[in-house]
């Protein structure tokens, strides 16, 4: 399994000067948490990591001190997100057939939910991690008018990883271009091209961070992680 990891976003709602992902939670950046929960899937055979060049010493210097064993490539990223997962599904080596979309940003996912996305692959030609949405949601008009209050039954809050077959997405992508489409993730192009997307259960705690206020939050995930038991806030899904 072939997993991409964008992660070039500057966050402009995090306030910070650099990439958001160079910040720090329990003493290492974020982009550090992520691929240790990656890379303890023992499915994950190469990970691609992309970004901004500016960023790429610091990424490689990070690579370094994990260890990482799975070979990772840095991948340079485009203006959009949707631009930077196109370079990297290019970038993919030319046996790949499914890969899996992981934001850099959602640095609390476990290797649990990895796991069952890598899983998922076997049955699904595309799907999205997600869990239901516990809030009522309110359809407004431009005046402020609530206009629809949808069935939450219906309703799932998408998450990452998601998961495709490699061909299928690459044609989305190069769709995408053609006819100038812009969407928010790649599950939409999926859809635009009458693909079924399939739903992952996700996590509750599986969190982007966006703002300031969810590094204290992170912080406090990852340590009630340590606290009970796990031995480290990752544990490999062997559970050792």
């Amino acid at each position: 399994m072939h997993i991409l990891i964008p992660a070039a976003g500057m966050g402009k709602r995090m306030g910070a000067a650099q990439n958001k992902l160079r910040l720090s939670v329990l003493g290492q950046p974020l982009l550090a948490w992520t691929l240790q929960a990656v890379a303890a899937v023992p499915a994950i055979e190469w990970i691609g990591i992309i970004g901004q060049p500016e960023d790429f010493p610091v990424w490689q210097t990070l690579i370094t001190d994990l260890a990482i064993p799975q070979p990772i490539m840095l991948i340079e990223g485009g203006d959009t997100r949707q631009a930077s997962v196109y370079n990297g599904l290019r970038a993919l080596p030319p046996h790949a057939s499914h890969v899996l979309i992981h934001d850099g940003a959602r640095c609390l996912a476990t290797p649990a939910l990895i796991e069952r996305c890598v899983q998922a692959l076997e049955t699904y030609d595309g799907f999205v991690a997600a869990i239901p949405v516990k809030d009522t949601i309110k359809i407004v008009d431009a005046a402020g008018v609530v206009s629809q209050t949808p069935d939450r039954s219906t309703l799932w809050a998408a998450q990452t990883p998601q998961g495709f077959r490699v061909d299928y997405l690459l044609n989305g992508h190069a769709t995408a271009v053609e006819q100038g489409w812009e969407v928010t993730d790649d599950a939409a192009l999926f859809e635009r091209l009458g693909h079924p997307v399939h739903i992952v259960m996700g996590e509750d705690t599986n969190l982007k961070i966006t703002t300031p206020s969810d590094l204290p939050l992170a912080e406090r995930i990852l340590q009630h992680r340590w606290e009970h038991g796990l031995g480290s806030p990752y544990a490999n899904v062997s559970g050792q």
